[in-house]
C-alpha cells in the first residue's frame, strides 16, 4: 500500500473515533429525514443526592406502633423526643411514615354489622392522630384469646355456635375458635369483606397482616377441631384476604412452623410450601422475631435471602426488653442498645423495607442506637435517585428527542414495584413544567423503567424518545419524577435528591426551549 493511502486511511479512521466520543459526549437527535440535529444535542445533568432526609414512601422505612390502650402522654412524648448529645427536640413524625395498630377482632367488630371504625373512638382518635402526622396506618386483627385478658373474638360468634374452646390468662378465662369451624369461617369472611371495604385503600393504609391466625396472631400455635385441615384453614384465610384487599400489600409471618399447633421445633417441611402459596397470591414477607437468635435461624434467614429484592420484607423486633430475659441470647447481650443493634444487623442481612419502633422500645432506639435510627433512613430500604441524565436544552419539535437516564438505589431493600396490588404502576416520567407556576404542561412515561430492578450497586440506563411534535413552542423546564400511573401520573416515590423539587415531588433537571 503506497505512504498517502496509508495516510488517508489513517486520517480517516481518526476523523471516524472523534466523532464516535462525540457521539457519545452528546446524544443527537434525529430529524424528521433521518439526519443529525445539532439543535437536539444533549446536556449530560447531574443532580445532588439526599442522604439524609426521611422520604415517605410506600412500604418503606420506619413504623411506629400504636394501641387503642395508648397512655394520655403517647403522642405528647412522640412530638418531643430527646436525645442524649443532641440540641432541642425531635418529632416521631420525622423519622416514620406508618403507624402499625395490633389489634382484637372484637374491637373492630364487636356485635354483628357493628364495626369499630365507626363506633370505637379510641380507635378513631389513634387513626386520626396518626393522620394528623402524615402516617399511614398498618393492622394486623388477632383472633385468638390465648395470653389475653379478654376475648379476642367477638361473643356473638361463640353465641352463633361456633365451636372453639377456653384457656386462663392469669385469674381470666377466655375462648377462641377453632379455625376449621365453619361457622367461625362464615363470621370470619362476612367481618374481613367489611374489613376491607374500610381499608382496601392505599391512600390510608400502607399494609396489613393477611393472616391473624395463631397465637398473637403469628400464624403459629393453631388449635384445630382436625389438625389435617391445616392446609385447607391456610389456603382459605390467604384467599379470603387476598380477594378482598386488591389494593393494599398483604404480608404473613415466615414462620417455620407456620399454621401448625406448636411454635417451637424444627421446621415443618410444608411450611415453605405453604408460604409459597401465600407468595404466589401477592403476599410479601415479614417476620416477628428478628434480633432473637433462639428464633430467628438459618431457616428464616434462609426464606429472607430467597425472596430478598423478590419480595419486601417487614421486620418485627422480638426481645421487649422490660418483659423478656434478652441476656439469654446467643449473642449475649448486655445492654438494651445490644438488643437494637442486633435487629438491626438481621435487618440489614435481610435486606428489608421497614423496621420498628414497638410501644415500650421506641425510647431504646432514641437513647442508646440514635446512630441506627438515622442509618435506617439513610441506607435501609430504598432510596432511589437518577445519577445521570443526558436531555436536550434546544429541541425541534419536529425532530425526535432522546433522553438518556441512569438511576441508583442507596439502599439496601427494593422498591417491590413488581408485587401483584401495586402491579407496575410506578414508572419514570419526564414532564416539562411551566416556568412560572412549576406544574406540568406535557408529562411523558417512560414505560421501559422499572424501579423494582434498580438494587445497589448496580445502577441501571435507559434510552427514552418522548414525542414532542404536540408541545407548544416555548420556554419550559425539563422535570423527573417516579409517577404512579393508577393516579393521573402523579409523583408516587419521593426522589432521593437535593435542590429543586417541586411541592408535588418533580426534581427540575434543566431549562429547555421547545422550537
Amino acid at each position: 500500500m503506497k505512504l498517502n493511502t496509508i495516510i488517508e486511511s489513517m486520517a480517516l479512521a481518526l476523523v471516524a473515533m472523534v466523532a464516535f466520543v462525540n457521539c457519545s459526549k452528546n446524544v443527537a437527535a434525529s430529524n424528521g429525514n433521518g439526519q443529525e440535529d445539532p439543535v437536539n444535542a444533549n446536556t449530560v445533568v447531574r443532580i445532588p443526592t439526599d442522604t439524609e432526609t426521611m422520604l415517605r414512601n410506600p412500604l418503606n422505612g420506619w413504623v411506629l406502633y400504636g394501641s387503642l390502650n395508648t397512655p394520655a402522654d403517647f403522642w405528647t412524648k412522640l412530638d418531643r423526643i430527646t436525645v442524649p448529645g443532641q440540641t432541642g427536640t425531635f418529632k416521631i413524625e420525622n423519622f416514620a411514615g406508618t403507624m402499625y395498630v395490633r389489634t382484637s377482632w372484637t374491637s373492630l367488630n364487636p356485635s354483628e354489622n357493628v364495626y369499630g371504625w365507626d363506633a370505637n373512638e379510641k380507635l378513631k382518635t389513634l387513626i386520626s392522630n396518626a393522620r394528623q402526622r402524615k402516617m399511614k396506618i398498618a393492622l394486623r386483627v388477632v383472633i385468638d384469646s390465648r395470653d389475653k385478658a379478654e376475648d379476642f373474638t367477638p361473643a356473638y360468634v361463640r353465641e352463633a355456635g361456633a365451636q372453639g374452646y377456653y384457656t386462663q390468662t392469669g385469674s381470666k378465662t377466655v375462648w377462641s375458635p377453632y379455625p376449621d369451624d365453619p361457622i367461625f369461617q362464615q363470621k370470619y369472611t362476612q367481618f374481613i369483606k367489611a374489613f376491607a371495604q374500610k381499608f382496601n385503600d392505599p391512600e390510608l393504609v400502607e399494609f396489613i397482616d393477611g393472616f391473624g391466625l395463631g397465637k398473637w396472631g403469628e400464624a403459629h400455635s393453631m388449635n384445630y377441631l382436625d389438625v389435617n385441615n391445616r392446609e385447607q384453614v391456610f389456603k382459605w384465610a390467604v384467599d379470603l384476604y387476598s380477594s378482598e384487599f386488591t389494593k393494599i400489600p398483604l404480608a404473613i409471618n415466615y414462620h417455620r412452623l407456620i399454621a401448625m399447633p406448636k411454635d417451637w421445633g424444627a421446621a415443618d417441611p410444608m411450611s415453605e410450601n405453604l408460604l409459597n402459596y401465600a407468595f404466589s397470591k401477592g403476599y410479601i414477607l415479614r417476620h416477628d422475631a428478628f434480633g432473637m437468635s433462639g428464633y430467628y435461624q438459618s431457616w428464616e434467614k434462609a426464606i429472607a435471602e430467597k425472596w430478598k429484592h423478590k419480595l419486601p420484607n417487614i421486620m418485627e423486633g422480638g426481645w421487649v426488653t422490660a418483659q423478656h430475659p434478652f441476656q439469654t441470647d446467643a449473642r449475649k447481650y448486655v445492654t438494651k442498645g445490644d438488643v437494637r443493634r442486633g435487629e438491626y444487623d438481621d435487618s440489614k442481612q435481610a435486606g428489608v423495607n421497614m423496621m420498628d419502633f414497638r410501644i415500650g422500645e421506641t425510647d431504646i432506639w432514641f437513647n442508646e442506637t440514635f446512630d441506627l435510627v438515622k442509618s435506617f433512613i439513610s441506607e435501609g430500604g430504598y432510596r432511589l435517585y437518577p445519577d445521570q441524565i443526558s436531555i436536550p436544552a434546544n429541541v425541534l419539535k419536529s425532530a425526535k428527542t432522546t433522553i438518556e437516564h441512569k438511576w441508583n438505589n442507596m439502599g439496601w431493600g427494593y422498591c417491590p414495584n413488581n408485587i401483584n396490588q401495586w402491579n407496575y404502576k410506578y414508572k419514570v416520567a419526564f414532564a416539562l413544567l411551566d416556568p412560572a407556576s412549576k406544574k406540568p404542561v406535557s408529562v411523558f412515561v417512560d414505560a421501559a423503567a422499572d424501579p423494582s430492578k434498580w438494587i445497589k450497586g448496580a445502577p441501571t440506563s435507559y434510552l427514552f424518545k418522548p414525542d414532542l411534535s404536540q408541545v407548544a413552542i416555548g420556554a419550559y423546564l425539563w422535570a423527573v419524577a417516579i409517577v404512579d400511573t393508577s393516579n393521573q401520573n402523579q409523583p408516587g416515590i419521593l426522589l432521593a435528591t437535593k435542590g429543586n423539587v417541586t411541592a408535588e415531588g418533580w426534581t427540575i433537571v434543566s431549562n429547555v426551549t421547545i422550537k
